[in-house]
C-alpha cells in the first residue's frame, strides 16, 4: 500500500501524541521571533500550530495538503481568538506571498516531501529579511524507538517490502549534516542543528501495536498490506522483543534533529 497521511484521528493515535510533546520543545529550540507571525508548513493535525500559539505568536497559519488533517486541526486548534488558521496547501508551492511572515517552521514533514530542497526554498521565500526558517525531523535511522524496533523486527522476519519501506533507509535527510546542507544550499545564514530527545512510553503492547492498524504513514500502510499470517508473525515477534517496564509498560525513547537558519 502507498503511504497515507489523511486520517486525522488515526494519525493522532499513532504519532500525534508524540508530535504534541515534541512541538513545544522544538519551538523553544528554534527561537522564533517573539510575538511574530509564523507559517506552519505541513501542519498535520495542528501540534506545532498549537505550540506556537501557546508561545505567544500573534498569527499562525497552518498549511497541509490533507483536507482531513486541515479540518481536524481547525476543529481542535484553530480559532479567531488565538490567531491560528488553517488551509489546504502544498509545501512545494506555499500559498503565501513573498516575505509575508516573520518565520516559517515545519515539524516532522521534510522527510516525506518529494523534494525537500524546493520546500525549504519556499519556506525561505515567505519570510522577511532577518526572518527565521526552522524544521525538525525524527531520527528514523537510529533514534526513533517506535519505528526503529518495528522495522528491525520486520526485516529480520524477511517480510515482503520491509527493507524498502524502512524510514531509516528512505529518509536520508534525517541527519544533522544533511539538514545543515539543505538549509545552507537554500541560502540561509547562521545555520544551526541540534538534537531534541523525549521519552516515549506505551502503557502496554496493545497501546504500541493498535495505532499501526489505522493505515497511516509507512508503517500503517505496510501493516495493512501484509497477509494475515505475516501480520500475526510480526505482532508476536514485536510482543516478545520489546522492552518492558513496570506493570507491562513499554519504555522507548525518540530523538528529533532540528535545524534553524536566518534569511539575510
Amino acid at each position: 500500500m502507498a503511504t497515507q497521511w489523511e486520517d486525522g484521528k488515526a494519525y493522532n493515535r499513532m504519532m500525534g501524541r508524540w508530535s504534541r510533546q515534541l512541538a513545544p520543545r522544538f519551538v523553544r529550540w528554534a527561537r522564533l521571533p517573539a510575538g511574530g507571525s509564523v507559517l506552519d508548513v505541513g501542519c498535520g493535525t495542528g501540534s506545532l500550530s498549537a505550540a506556537l500559539a501557546e508561545a505567544g505568536m500573534r498569527r499562525v497559519v497552518g498549511v497541509d495538503p490533507s483536507p482531513d488533517f486541515v479540518a481536524h486541526a481547525a476543529a481542535t486548534v484553530g480559532s479567531a481568538s488565538n490567531g491560528v488558521t488553517f488551509q489546504v496547501g502544498d509545501a512545494l508551492g506555499l500559498p503565501a506571498a513573498d516575505r509575508e511572515f516573520d518565520a516559517s517552521a515545519s515539524s516532522l514533514v521534510l522527510t516525506f516531501v518529494p523534494d525537500p530542497r524546493v520546500a525549504v526554498a519556499e519556506m525561505r521565500r515567505v519570510v522577511r529579511e532577518d526572518g527565521v526558517v526552522a524544521a525538525c525531523v525524527w531520527d528514523y535511522a537510529r533514534g526513533m524507538g517506535l519505528t526503529r524496533t518495528f522495522w528491525d523486527v520486520a526485516v529480520t522476519l524477511d517480510l515482503p517490502g520491509a527493507r524498502e519501506r524502512d524510514e531509516g533507509h528512505a529518509s536520508s535527510i534525517a541527519r544533522p549534516d544533511r539538514l545543515r546542507g539543505l538549509f545552507e544550499d537554500a541560502g540561509l545564514q547562521g545555520v544551526e542543528t541540534g538534537a531534541i530527545d523525549l521519552p516515549m512510553v506505551f502503557r502496554d503492547f496493545h497501546d504500541y501495536w493498535t495505532p499501526f492498524l489505522g493505515g497511516q504513514g509507512p508503517i500503517g500502510g505496510f501493516v495493512a498490506g501484509l497477509a494475515e499470517g505475516d501480520r500475526d508473525r510480526l505482532r508476536a515477534a514485536l510482543e516478545r522483543g520489546l522492552p518492558r517496564g513496570p506493570e507491562g509498560s513499554i519504555p522507548l525513547t525518540c530523538r528529533a534533529w532540528a535545524v534553524r537558519g536566518v534569511r539575510r
